[in-house]
């Protein structure tokens, strides 16, 4: 893939403005949900069952975006991403803690699987601004309240019973106003793979969170993460090997005390952080640099830039070319 289109789309949370995407991804999501067959995945009971336990303030949300992509089960069923199949991205991310904070970060994924959509949303109460992933999750985001987060593969192979993260995050995105509500979400709310998750609020207060399976959430006070929640990487994933060599370099970035939060985004533009796209392959498919005290973020390649808030909020496409 030579080039992606992005797309800034505002819906009203009836999912109108996402049918569209729905229609031209539905083969494509229905393949990855149902690789392992049918009777791998959850049924309709079990998911309905999972979300109004978990997180019920989604419950109308999901019926409604169910109902406008055609009411079938297995829509019902991956829209839920209670249990989806297991997979890996390779994403780096930073909080900048200083005057203007804001959170930074890669997404590293094949870029022919990815939403590509930016998505000003209302599926609740909340009004909120989304990197989106399998319609509606979210991969990293800002809501009205100023409450940024993203997320950040784990490494580890622990599996278990719980929802896809983007989900989760969409979760938090809709019901917490700051970093120590959003704490309480991830304690109670069970994920199906590791992740590291960056979360940082309008009043300055920032987390960095490791939640798995397997493990009660542990916070750790490192304005950064990559892809490893201990010393134990995956040696047999070249795509997360150098893990190590960009949580280093982060680490002495957010340590100069000369450092600025603009040389800490272009960092993220840059090797090792930033890994171009290969044919086939995967690599970085944006930067965003989310600021909670606007709202906002700004989309970002070394090329091209695009900032975007809540407030001022404009519908559009942006090609991306990849060398």
């Amino acid at each position: 893939m030579n080039g992606l289109t992005f797309r800034a789309v505002k819906d009203d949370g009836s999912g109108s403005s996402l049918l569209s995407l729905f229609e031209a991804r539905w083969s494509n999501y229905l393949r990855w949900y149902l690789q392992d067959g049918d009777a791998t995945r959850p049924n309709y009971l079990a998911c309905a069952r999972s979300l109004e336990q978990h997180m019920p303030e989604l419950v109308p949300a999901w019926e409604r975006l169910t109902e406008r992509f055609g009411g079938t089960d297995l829509v019902a069923r991956f829209l839920s991403l209670w249990q989806p199949p297991p997979f890996v991205s390779g994403c780096t991310q930073a909080l900048w803690t200083r005057d203007r904070p804001a959170l930074v970060r890669n997404y590293d994924f094949p870029p022919e699987l990815c939403d590509a959509v930016l998505l000003h949303g209302r599926f609740t109460a909340m009004t909120t601004l989304s990197m989106s992933d399998c319609l509606w999750g979210v991969l990293d985001g800002v809501n009205q309240e100023g409450l940024c987060v993203s997320l950040a593969f784990g490494g580890r192979r622990a599996e278990g019973e719980g929802f896809g993260i983007a989900i989760v995050l969409r979760y938090i995105l809709e019901t917490c106003a700051n970093a120590k509500d959003a704490l309480k979400v991830l304690k109670r709310v069970p994920v199906h793979l590791p992740y590291n998750l960056a979360i940082l609020d309008r009043g300055g207060d920032w987390l960095t969170v490791f939640i798995s399976p397997d493990r009660e959430p542990e916070v750790r006070r490192e304005p950064y993460s990559a892809n490893r929640q201990d010393s134990n990487l995956r040696p047999d994933d070249p795509r997360i090997s150098d893990t190590v060599r960009r949580e280093a370099l982060l680490e002495n970035v957010i340590g100069n005390p000369n450092e600025t939060l603009e040389h800490l985004s272009d960092r993220f533009l840059q090797a090792p952080i930033y890994r171009p796209v290969k044919k086939g392959d995967w690599g970085t498919v944006y930067t965003a640099c989310y600021r909670p005290a606007e709202a906002s973020v700004d989309l970002r390649w070394p090329r091209a830039s695009w900032r975007q808030s809540i407030a001022a909020f404009e519908p559009g496409e942006r090609v991306v070319t990849y060398s």
